[in-house]
């Protein structure tokens, strides 16, 4: 009965630290310590440590439901009967998801990820991505050279801009700021499109001058 009860009681702080360690890594990267995450998930640090050996443990479990959900993603995607749609779709969900998780989007564009974990990733999620652009370029919908590498080097392009962005809005005077990776997609988006008569409408206006300049200032580090 204790021994049951110990391992009840490992699973359950295993699962407090995965669950605090996503919400500190999506706020502040991973440049959050193990440490931080015991104290936000309300454990001691020789819990934390005894469920995990380092702070890169925790983060390959992270990484690995990260590529579940995205796994799921792509499979729900390809599932959709309008290639163009699926297309669109993938992106607007992964990028939301992305832009709102900054160790999530650390760790798909190659930082701070083992490399035999990225490339395990890499080798479940590319071909999937792969097989949305294929579709699309298969039913016109899309020039003619669309590759899956271009759909993600443009997540990694405007998970970077996310990144600038967040956590600047009151600054920048713009409460849309945390959006503005959108804007770019559709940008994107037009330019796949073969043939077309008129441009997407935009669904965020574009930063003046000033509102650049203080959001890509605030990005540079002090000296």
């Amino acid at each position: 009965m204790a021994e049951t009860k110990l391992r009840k009681d490992a699973a359950r702080n295993r699962d407090l630290l995965m669950k605090a360690g996503r919400e500190l890594f999506a706020q502040r990267g991973l440049e959050a310590t193990l440490n931080d995450v015991a104290h936000h998930a309300g454990v001691g640090v020789g819990t934390a440590y005894r469920r995990f050996a380092d702070k890169d443990e925790l983060i390959d479990a992270i990484h690995a439901q990260q590529v579940d959900e995205l796994e799921a993603i792509l499979n729900e995607v390809l599932a959709c009967p309008d290639p163009w749609e699926g297309l669109v779709l993938y992106l607007e969900r992964a990028l939301q998801i992305q832009a709102q998780d900054l160790g999530m989007a650390q760790i798909l564009s190659g930082q701070h990820a083992r490399p035999e974990k990225y490339d395990w990733s890499r080798d479940r999620l590319a071909p999937l991505v792969e097989k949305i652009a294929e579709r699309a370029r298969l039913a016109g919908v899309v020039r003619d050279d669309l590759t899956g590498v271009d759909l993600i080097l443009l997540q990694v392009s405007l998970t970077a801009l996310a990144k600038v962005a967040h956590g600047r809005a009151e600054s920048v005077g713009r409460e849309d700021l945390a959006e503005l990776y959108r804007r770019y997609l559709w940008v994107f988006l037009d330019g796949l499109r073969p043939g077309r008569d008129a441009p997407s409408e935009l669904p965020i206006p574009s930063l003046t001058t000033q509102q650049a300049h203080i959001m890509l200032g605030a990005a540079r580090p002090s000296a």
